[in-house]
Formats: C-alpha cells, structure tokens, sequence
C-alpha cells in the first residue's frame, strides 16, 4: 500500500484538477492567474480596472484634446473558505481491497466538493445587484427560446459584448429547446461559446453553507435557502467574473504517519473568490421561477 499513496501523492493535483474541469458548470469563469496579484494582506487580491476619458472635440488649430487614461487597482477580500478531514482504518481499506484509498478522493471532489463550489458561485453571482433579472415560469420549449432570446437581446442593449457569453441552464429548460429542432432554437444556442447544464440542487438563488459541526449539520455540505427560488437559466459574460481560487490543495497521509491509531487521512482545504467587476453587472442574466411559498 505506500506503493500506493505514493503513486497517489505524485498524481493527485493533476487528478482534481481534470475532474473540477470537467465536472464543475463554473470552471470556465475562473479568473486568469496574470490578471491578479496578491494584496497587502494574504486574504486579499489586488485587481487591475482601466478606465478612460471619451472623444471630445476636435480642433482644426489646436488639435487633439487631451484625455487620461486611469489604471485603478481594487482590493478584493477572499470571501470561500471550506475545508474537511477523512479518515479511515487502515483494515478497513484492506478488507475492501483498497476501494477506499483508491476512490475516495475522486468521489470527494466530484460529490462532495463541486456541487457546493457550483451551487456557492450560482447564489453569489443571483444576489449581485444591477444583474439582469426575470421571474417567470417557462412550460414549453418555445418560451424558454423566448426568455432566453430576450435576455440575449437585454444584454447587447446593455452594450454587453455578444463573445465569450456563456449559457448554464437546467437540463429540462435545454432539452425542451432543443426539442423544437428549428433554425430559431439552433441559431440563439449557437451564439453561446459554451453550454452547460446544471443540476437544479446547485440552481438556486440563495443556499445555506452547514458547519459540519452543529446538530443537524455534522455532514456538511448545503441546502436550499429558506428564501430561494429555483434557477431556470442563467447567460453569463465571463469578463464579469471576478472567479479566483488562491488555495485548493489535499493532503494524504498514511498509517505510519498517524500518531494515534492506523488510519489513513484526507485534509482538503479550498480558499478562494467569487466575485464581480461593479461596472460590469449588466454581464449577468438570470432567469428564476417564482418562490414556492
């Protein structure tokens, strides 16, 4: 078995990370490395907004007016922060022919920690104000296409770039517009550089984080928040985001090392930022039912 841990050590930052790009609905709106720079403070980034003075009249005799150019820098606080220890015997594992050490980690981030990271963000980016917002039922594959082509035509009003917006829907609200299979469903899918569906237990507009710790709470994880309404679909332009992740790292230790019994341990840690450029928000559309009350 250390042949084992070993082999799990080298390839284990590689292993999660392939799995959180391909299972996570948000992994396309992480923020570039080059674009951020660490604080003053180790829990905070420092973010680059350019800004610039607009045309202005010109003079035949004198010329170009002059204008500035202003390269602000914004503070931003990490704002996630989970983290949780496993454990298991080491005869536990034998006796299932090493099952455990050999999944764990890969059912941990794909069950456990990427729908939370999902959910976290979706709840985060639904509560941004100034977004694009609609409250509406969609029955049919025709008014999602409706709902969906309004919200297009809302953010290029909003001056919204067409490139680079992305599409995360529900899984039924996809498939009833895929289902009409005509040029109006094809073309507005079409306009989108990515589509993803998303589990309708991460679509939601407010959740709640458990503790791991207090009663009723000792799994973990997240609910539905008392207040939410379920997601029907959200178009995100990703330059909007403010999505860093500074801290994603477990750690794996072997029997030998436990100084209190013969187990094997699993500490994973994930810190980061799921945040907005303020004068950005018209990047953000989200579509919602109604509150079930």
């Amino acid at each position: 078995m250390p042949n084992s841990i070993e082999k799990f050590k080298k390839y284990a930052p590689e292993l999660l990370d392939k799995i959180y790009k391909k299972e996570s609905t948000t992994s396309d709106f992480d923020t570039n490395d080059k674009l951020v720079k660490a604080g003053a403070n180790t829990n905070e980034i420092i973010i680059p907004i350019l800004d610039m003075d607009g045309l202005a009249d010109y003079d035949r005799n004198a010329g170009y007016t002059a204008g500035n150019i202003d390269l602000k820098s914004e503070t931003k606080k990490f704002n996630y922060e989970r983290g949780r220890k496993l454990q298991t015997d080491m005869i536990d594992d034998e006796e299932t022919g090493g099952v455990i050490l050999a999944n764990v980690s890969a059912e941990f981030l794909r069950t456990k920690v990427i729908p939370e990271v999902d959910a976290v963000r979706y709840s985060t980016y639904a509560a941004i104000p100034d977004i694009s917002k609609n409250e509406e039922t969609l029955e049919t594959g025709e008014a999602v296409y409706k709902a969906i082509s309004a919200m297009w035509d809302k953010m290029t009003d909003d001056e919204v770039p067409e490139t680079d917006r992305h599409l995360r829907i529900t899984s039924t609200l996809l498939g009833m517009v895929r289902d009409m299979d005509n040029y109006k469903s094809k073309a507005i899918l079409d306009k989108f550089a990515s589509i993803k569906t998303v589990p309708q237990s991460r679509f939601q507009t407010v959740i709640e984080l458990n503790d791991g710790t207090s009663g009723g709470e000792e799994k973990g994880g997240f609910k539905k928040g008392e207040d939410s309404c379920d997601i029907n679909f959200m178009i995100i332009h990703k330059p909007a985001l403010l999505q860093y992740t500074k801290h994603n790292k477990m750690k794996v230790f072997t029997p030998d090392q436990d100084q209190d019994g013969d187990r094997y341990k699993w500490n994973y840690r994930l810190y980061g930022l799921n945040e907005y450029y303020k004068n950005k928000a018209a990047g953000i559309g989200l579509s919602h039912k109604k509150k079930v009350i």
